[in-house]
């Protein structure tokens, strides 16, 4: 039987900068990113979406964005309507945030040739990346991540979503941003616990592809616990240019079942569930990593002193290793993360776990027993740690 066969690939590119004060008078950045954009057809619309957080701890952020574009803005169109959001995972559990954003696309008349800029956190990016996406079959968006979690990881990727029917990221696009702005400036007001979340998937990347990026964390564990921020910028540079690197090399979309740079976040995503999303996602993904490799330990992968180096690493950094619900109904409730995850990815269950310190492999399976084992371990490890 005669058949048609299609087959086209799509370029994508994106620049990721580095700057402070993004919105001060003095840096001509992103306006010069925007005119760079413009053409002659038509005048583009730039609506913005900001954390509600990022507006309380950065109180002169919207008058500076409006006192940004002033003067000179003849090459876009800022909507004066900014439109502020609750940060947090509670971003992404409510479905009325993302009518929220989609309303002001409609009613601002926001096109496929405009942009949404998002500022927040990893959680309002996603939020704001999945709207921008389902609205006229995709809007331009722009990220501008404010947390060290973003601004090395989840903001300079492709994935958007929203947690749906209790699953973290049921709903979801892969579009990437047309720009991504890393300002440290908002760095400097994040809490500790905010500060530190970020540095777990530094940690993870490290462990999983570069031996000497873990040696330089493990080096400035004690610098980057007390906001070094030179050690930080250092830090959140390497780690997004091996996520880009990472996108670029294999499988952006993700159409197969391997994920590598989920190594320890079968068990994270389904902790921050069981917390109620308590605990910051950085902070369950140090404990997945943990745990992970004390399972890698297990195999015979990794010697005593290896798993001894990423435990005492992570602690230094200032994380906790373990927290109640990983043994909550005989551990019923994490292990179940397991079948979660393999839904998310399609096809076969693929973990991520260390041959080495530097070196990742995947699996396809894993014994029940030997997580609550590595569990066991965590719990006693913690309070010999605590105490």
């Amino acid at each position: 039987m005669n058949h048609l066969h299609q087959a086209f690939s799509v370029r994508f590119t994106y620049n990721v900068f580095f700057t402070e004060q993004l919105f001060g008078h003095t840096n001509p950045l992103f306006g010069d990113f925007l005119k760079q954009q413009a053409t002659d057809e038509t005048r583009k619309k730039l609506l913005f979406v900001i954390d509600s957080g990022v507006v309380t701890a950065q109180p002169t952020l919207l008058a500076d964005i409006k006192h940004y574009f002033a003067q000179d803005a003849d090459f876009i169109e800022v909507i004066d309507d900014l439109v502020i959001i609750p940060g947090g995972e509670d971003a992404k559990n409510e479905p009325a945030f993302v009518e929220k954003i989609v309303d002001a696309v409609d009613r601002h008349g926001i096109d496929r040739h405009s942009y949404v800029a998002a500022i927040g956190g990893g959680s309002l990016l996603d939020l704001v990346g999945y709207a921008a996406a389902i609205s006229h079959r995709g809007i331009r968006h722009i990220r501008i991540p404010t947390t060290v979690l973003s601004q090395n990881d989840s903001g300079v990727g492709v994935k958007n979503g929203v947690n749906y029917r209790g699953k973290k990221n049921f709903l979801g696009t892969f579009v990437p941003p047309v720009a991504v702005f890393n300002d440290s400036t908002f760095l400097t007001t994040l809490d500790d616990r905010d500060w530190r979340s970020g540095i777990s998937e530094a940690v993870k990347v490290a462990l999983i592809k570069d031996t000497q990026f873990f040696e330089e964390i493990e080096a400035n564990a004690q610098a980057l616990a007390a906001r070094d921020a030179a050690a930080m910028q250092t830090l959140i540079h390497r780690c997004a240019q091996m996520h880009l690197d990472h996108i670029a090399s294999g499988d952006p979309f993700e159409m197969g079942s391997s994920r590598p740079l989920d190594f320890g976040h079968w068990s994270a995503h389904k902790l921050e569930q069981l917390t109620n999303f308590e605990i910051r996602h950085g902070e369950a993904v140090a404990i997945g990593i943990a745990l992970d490799t004390l399972y890698s330990q297990q195999l015979g992968w990794l010697t005593e002193a290896e798993t001894n180096r990423v435990l005492t690493t992570l602690r230094t950094l200032g994380f906790s290793l373990y927290h109640p619900m990983l043994d909550a109904n005989k551990s019923a409730g994490i292990l179940k993360g397991l079948s979660e995850f393999r839904e998310h990815l399609g096809g076969k269950l693929t973990i991520m776990l260390l041959k080495r310190i530097g070196l990742g492999v995947e699996v396809h399976e894993m014994d029940t027993e030997l997580i609550r084992q590595a569990i066991a371990t965590l719990r006693k490890y913690e309070l010999s740690t605590t105490v």
